[in-house]
């Protein structure tokens, strides 16, 4: 069953698409957390991040620096950004198709809470 970021790669479900090439898909995330909140997935399907391989590196350095590039373009680069992958469910992760969340237009805090907070 295709995963909903797949169906966007293809442009079956409609998004604001922030970038796409051959590797990567970018677009902004429905939910945002800030600002600038976008969603860096690669075109093919890999589940998690436990499911990259070897052949994958050059994959995942390009989405890096789709990120970098994004930041740029945004107006974010200079202030700062975070990225984030989340990995299975208590990793936060959601939607199965591994993705890099780009976050910044504001102070982003601590990168987790404290226990109790």
């Amino acid at each position: 069953m295709p995963t909903i970021f797949a169906k966007i790669v293809r442009g079956e479900i409609p998004s604001d698409l922030v970038y796409q090439d051959e590797q990567v898909t970018a677009f902004r995330d429905i939910s945002p957390v800030a600002p600038t909140h976008i969603l860096i997935v690669p075109n093919k399907v890999i589940p998690t991040a436990n499911d990259l391989t070897a052949d994958d590196e050059q994959l995942v350095g390009h989405m890096v620096l789709v990120a970098k590039q994004i930041a740029e373009q945004e107006g974010i680069a200079a202030n700062g950004y975070r990225l984030i992958i989340n990995c299975n469910e208590h990793g936060g992760q959601v939607v199965f198709h591994l993705h890099m969340h780009l976050v910044g237009g504001q102070p982003l805090g601590p990168m987790i809470l404290k226990r109790g907070s």
